[in-house]
């Protein structure tokens, strides 16, 4: 299944049914006079977040939804029947937002939650509704009200627990995959991974989701490379794991490189916990690394951890102290004395 994190749709909610003209005319019923009924409703637009969606392709060959017209009201004082309403299930974590691409106007962070998005119009009047001492037999009634119109955005935002950082080639699907059952592509050239991944890993008896998304290069939020639509996928982290390649010269470069991109992108992003990891210690040896760990802290004022994803060195390790930071963050309490320990 191909994914898709963002999608144009259009909706249209019922137009109310127009009320009736009639009058009773009935053999032996003294008093007759105007007995039209009013139309009914019309269907409203809903919106559903379900937990057996995980992208929105559904949207890319289907974008227009309109709900049920209400019916006609008819003699004998009979309301027309309401219009069926629209119901748009969605992925858990979609926003939907507003033409301009920027105002938010829901979001659906719970399985099972509903909302209604637009109303249908009310039904007209019938003649009998007009009815009155003055006017015996109006012969006045009143269409339905319109529907309501309106395009919007359907973005989703991937809910997970951890969130993977790094240049392209860093080491984040090979992480993903060593860890979880993920099958994330791998290989030995940059942009590997074209769409955000998930995994659900395990740490003890304490389980999270990790979500991999593409590589950042220097100038993505400006549209380099694949540029950083991808950071919202990673927006609704407790923490991030920053993987460093090791192998390369300035570690300090392209540690900075990706924090710049945070600031650039939301400073709600740039503050969140963070965990920076050097990842393919197993291609330069255990005291060349521990040099570059030296030298890193010293460029940066931040510690690293040292980390191999293709051996599983201090793997197991990294998962525990992020296992440590979600549990934490999800119960509010910084202060859990309880122990994650390999």
């Amino acid at each position: 299944m191909k994914f898709l994190d963002q999608a144009k749709i259009y909706l249209q909610s019922g137009k109310g049914g127009p009320g009736c003209v009639s009058f009773r005319r009935e053999k032996y019923v003294e008093f007759g006079g105007p007995d039209g009924g009013n139309g009914g409703k019309g269907g409203d637009i809903y919106f559903e977040a379900v937990d057996t969606l995980n992208t929105l392709i559904d949207f890319r060959y289907q974008q227009h939804f309109k709900a049920e017209p209400g019916h006609n009201g008819s003699g004998r004082n009979k309301t027309g029947a309401g219009g069926e309403d629209c119901i748009i299930r969605v992925p858990v974590g979609t926003q939907i937002i507003d033409e301009d691409k920027e105002t938010i106007l829901a979001d659906l962070l719970e399985v099972g939650k509903k909302i209604k998005f637009l109303k249908g119009g009310d039904g007209g009047f019938g003649n009998a509704h007009y009815k009155s001492s003055t006017n015996q037999a109006p012969r006045k009634f009143t269409p339905g009200w319109p529907g309501q119109e309106m395009a919007v955005w359907l973005r989703l935002k991937l809910i997970a627990d951890v969130g993977l950082l790094g240049l392209p080639n860093a080491g984040k699907s090979t992480f993903l995959a060593a860890c979880s059952n993920a099958t994330p592509k791998i290989a030995d050239y940059p942009f590997t991974t074209l769409h955000p991944n998930l995994g659900v890993v395990k740490a003890g008896d304490k389980d999270f989701v990790i979500a991999d998304i593409p590589g950042l290069i220097e100038g993505a939020h400006e549209g380099h490379g694949l540029g950083d639509r991808f950071l919202g996928h990673v927006e609704r982290t407790s923490v991030l794991l920053h993987i460093i390649d090791c192998t390369q010269d300035d570690l300090a470069g392209a540690y900075n490189i990706i924090r710049h991109e945070l600031s650039e992108y939301s400073t709600e992003l740039e503050n969140k916990p963070e965990i920076i990891v050097l990842n393919k210690i197993d291609a330069i040896g255990d005291d060349l690394a521990k040099d570059q760990a030296k030298n890193f802290e010293k460029e940066t004022g931040k510690k690293p951890h040292l980390m191999s994803s293709v051996s599983g060195k201090n793997t197991k390790e990294i998962l525990y102290l992020l296992a440590k930071i979600v549990y934490n963050k999800k119960h509010n309490d910084e202060d859990i004395k309880e122990v994650f320990s390999p």
